[in-house]
């Protein structure tokens, strides 16, 4: 059909636009819709660009081959909707999607499942929606070279008008709609503006209702994803929350009961802070990391201590110290702005703990102060920063560090296989600092590791414990007390040009998942799907 608005070269153009816009909103929108399942980690972003880009290309050849056979825009057109409401399906089904897929390779798959799980996501959500607008680009070159002699330009033009979509698609998302509005509206906005743009194509030069019959039926669908995906949760297995929402890092959530409030960001499994209402022992790793301030001054209550904390997050260890040793400084660094307002809001940081928005080695490059108590906390998991990981960033922190001053770091996937992500960390961190020690934190994953350029870490510690009169901290110190040894350091270094803490974290995630799974596998193996019906 010979429709006017076809003879308009700039709506070709603009279809070009924002053909490439939504792909990058939906690229982005993709790594927030993954993260609460499988992370946020450099191997989840290459699993989601690796299968764009096979969605793209398949697009591409399918496009110029179908506009060659049959150059009718009424079928890019009808695609463009078509993907549209796929792009608005995603918060309505995506998550159900995710879990259904997870619940049937868990029992299948031994290795790798982190990595498997998320790519059968993306590929059976993301990968149809792009293919259909990865066929835009070699459908409008048919649409619009009118002759041979600018075919070039108007090829350079349709490529710039794509590229400038893109640019446009991928700062939208992350620095406007999704902390302003979430993920889900964002898919719903991007499919919203997809669904405009073949509508206009529909409408014009239709003289009657069978020749605009895709508009009615189409704007029911995007209504009904909007009614239904509009206030989705993706990490449905919570209810009850305080708070869901999402910043431009992580995705958030705040459970609060009468005697905590916990903050949860970008995973399955584990918080990542715990604040309790009333002073006593949190029970998790916050109570050993304390065990640093007597490490770097045994008598803390008499000499004021200065301590950074390097991923402050809701501020549980910064608050537990001012608990137990009261005027003691600290000072929080935290990339995630959004993180300290839920600080201030929901944990009651204290008023006198200053919280830097800032990168960790970044904070360390720009300032000269030393401190005697730097802890590392900014390990989430399977997404460890490499770049606070390596013996050059370590380096760092031993120079910003007294003469007794003391590294403490949270380690927080426990594994007793060789080669481990703690391993790898303990024996980078062991080639900077000439005393480690280490404790296991009772009843979890997580490993304390102390660091320091002198020896009187394990004498310090025992002389600031033996001062000690709150039978709290006397408890909380003698936890870490009947753990802590001296690590034996191996060879395995890592340095900014070598870290591979992503496959090391998927490794030791696997190795959590199976340890998860095992009792409910066998059960599966033994009596099927209706064995796990009747334990549910």
């Amino acid at each position: 059909m010979n429709r006017p608005i076809l003879k308009n070269k700039y709506y070709l153009y603009l279809t070009e636009f924002f053909a490439g816009m939504s792909v990058m909103a939906v690229e982005l929108g993709a790594s927030r819709l993954l993260a609460p399942y499988f992370s946020s980690s450099q191997i989840v972003w290459t699993i989601i660009i690796g299968t764009i880009m096979i969605a793209m290309a398949l697009g591409n050849l399918y496009g110029g081959r179908s506009a060659d056979k049959n150059p009718n825009p009424d079928k890019l057109y009808g695609r463009i909707i078509f993907a549209a409401i796929w792009i608005a399906l995603i918060p309505v089904v995506g998550k159900y999607i995710i879990i259904g897929i997870s619940a049937l390779l868990i029992f299948s798959v031994n290795h790798n499942f982190l990595i498997i799980a998320a790519f059968v996501a993306c590929m059976i959500i993301f990968v149809f929606p792009l293919f259909l607008l990865g066929t835009v680009t070699p459908s409008l070159v048919k649409f619009s070279v009118d002759s041979l002699d600018d075919s070039g330009s108007v090829v350079g033009r349709l490529n710039a008008f794509n590229t400038i979509g893109s640019i446009i698609g991928t700062f939208v998302p992350t620095f406007i709609s999704i902390p302003a509005v979430g993920t889900s509206i964002t898919f719903l906005i991007f499919a919203g503006i997809l669904l405009l743009l073949a509508i206009i194509y529909f409408l014009s030069g239709a003289k009657n209702f069978r020749e605009a019959g895709k508009v009615p039926v189409s704007l029911v669908l995007f209504l009904v994803c909007c009614i239904l995906g509009h206030q989705s949760n993706f990490a449905f297995w919570q209810t009850g929350l305080t708070y869901e929402g999402e910043s431009i890092y992580n995705y958030l959530q705040v459970l609060e009961d009468d005697h905590q409030v916990v903050l949860s960001t970008n995973v399955l499994f584990g918080v990542q802070s715990v604040y309790l209402k009333e002073k006593g022992p949190t029970g998790m790793y916050y109570d050993y990391a304390m065990a640093s301030v007597y490490m770097a001054n045994p008598t803390p209550s008499e000499q004021k201590t200065k301590v950074l904390v390097l991923g402050n997050g809701t501020g549980t260890f910064a608050t537990q110290c001012k608990r137990y040793f009261g005027d003691i400084d600290i000072t929080g660094v935290e990339i995630d702005e959004k993180i300290t307002g839920l600080a201030n809001t929901y944990f009651e940081l204290p008023s006198d703990v200053p919280v830097i928005t800032y990168d960790g080695r970044a904070y360390l490059n720009a300032i000269d102060e030393k401190y005697d108590v730097i802890m590392v906390d900014a390990y989430q998991d399977i997404t460890i920063p490499f770049q606070m990981s390596s013996v050059e960033f370590f380096t760092l922190v031993k120079d910003h560090l007294t003469e007794n001053g003391v590294m403490v770091v949270n380690m927080n996937m426990r594994s007793n296989a060789k080669g481990n992500i703690n391993e790898y960390l303990a024996d980078t961190i062991s080639a900077v600092f000439s005393n480690v020690m280490v404790s296991d934190v009772s009843g979890s994953t997580n490993r304390i590791l102390y660091a320091a350029n002198h020896e009187n870490l394990a004498r310090n510690f025992a002389s600031g414990v033996a001062q000690e009169t709150d039978s709290d901290m006397q408890l909380m110190m003698a936890r870490v007390d009947s753990g802590l040894e001296t690590y034996q350091a191996g060879k395995h270094v890592m340095t900014d040009d070598k870290a591979p803490v992503e496959l090391l974290g998927m490794r030791m995630i696997d190795e959590i998942i199976m340890d998860e799974v095992t009792y409910y596998r066998a059960i599966y193996e033994e009596e099927g799907i209706q064995g796990l019906l009747d334990l549910l």
